[in-house]
């Protein structure tokens, strides 16, 4: 099939190197324009662009796909088929009834659970223990057209978003040629999602990633794994945002601290929840690099009754 690509961030190209390997013809990438970022915020192309750029493939961004000018290059371009992964914007009906098999998109939850921007983070912030990916026909609703295939995947113990989007976008991409290749073989077949299991996720928003030291250890850990690597879990020590990665659970009941108190020992740093505490792996103050929490520790030179809020 002829296909046009629509994805952004990271998590889209390992489905372009894919569809680049398989049997379809790839005539362009859709993706959001050229945005800032990092400290700097310096203007860059997103990642699907860039692999774009790479191997010659046209690109377009426009800002929204509702444009006349988008809606007339994509009617005149004439693809069979849009894949889609992680897009970020809403698709209007004019440019989802153009290709002749409309657009398939790859969403990395077991539908109809998570339908939203955030299904990986929201699985491991409610302690899921199996995940997945699923390929549906995108239609005016969020998430909600009919599914053409999927897979599932384990959530591991130490799992943090970042860990776990790399393997459903890894086996997804796979998943998503399936679907395509079914799709022209005339085999595919789109089953409605059933009306019961719906859960959203929404965005992830930085107050969403503020740690509540009151909430018991395990609910801790979920929420800063969730929020790994973005959008970055954090708390406030003596007034000033520190980052916090992944904590470690168990062998703490013989400590009591307070939510949020700290407790510096010569190797390790714990802090206090509603239940046991948890000792911290490494932190990132604002402005610095990442760091063991000790050696955060002697630098800020915490001292008894100290905690974070």
């Amino acid at each position: 099939m002829r296909l046009v690509f629509a994805g952004t961030p990271e998590v889209a190209v390992p489905s372009l190197d894919a569809i680049a390997a398989s049997r379809h013809e790839l005539l362009a990438v859709v993706t959001r324009p050229d945005a800032p970022a990092g400290r700097g915020r310096r203007v860059v192309r997103s990642p699907a662009a860039a692999w774009a750029d790479e191997h010659g493939v046209e690109v377009r961004t426009p800002r929204r796909p509702s444009e006349p000018e988008f809606l007339d290059w994509l009617r005149e371009t004439g693809p069979d088929c849009v894949p889609v992964v992680a897009y970020g914007a809403l698709v209007p009906q004019a440019a989802l009834e153009i290709p002749r098999y409309g657009w398939v998109n790859l969403h990395f939850s077991l539908l109809p659970a998570w339908r939203g921007a955030a299904p990986v983070q929201y699985a491991l912030l409610h302690g899921d223990e199996v995940t997945g990916a699923s390929v549906f026909e995108l239609e005016k609703g969020l998430d909600t057209g009919p599914v053409y295939g999927s897979l599932t995947e384990p959530v591991r113990p130490t799992d943090t978003a970042g860990d776990l989007l790399d393997r459903l976008a890894t086996g997804g991409a796979g998943l998503l040629v399936a679907v395509l290749d079914a799709i022209e073989d005339g085999t595919a077949q789109a089953r409605p999602q059933p009306s019961d299991g719906v859960t959203m996720a929404p965005k992830v928003t930085v107050e969403d990633a503020r740690v509540r030291w009151d909430e018991p250890a395990f609910a801790v850990d979920r929420r800063v794994r969730a929020c790994t690597p973005a959008p970055g879990a954090w708390t406030t020590f003596r007034d000033e945002r520190v980052k916090v990665l992944p904590v470690v659970l168990g062998d703490t009941d013989d400590v009591a601290l307070a939510p949020g108190e700290l407790a510096v020992r010569r190797t390790e740093v714990l802090v206090g929840t509603a239940s046991s505490a948890v000792r911290l792996g490494e932190v990132q103050p604002a402005g610095k690099k990442p760091m063991p929490a000790a050696a955060w520790a002697r630098g800020a030179r915490v001292a008894a009754g100290d905690r974070f809020q």
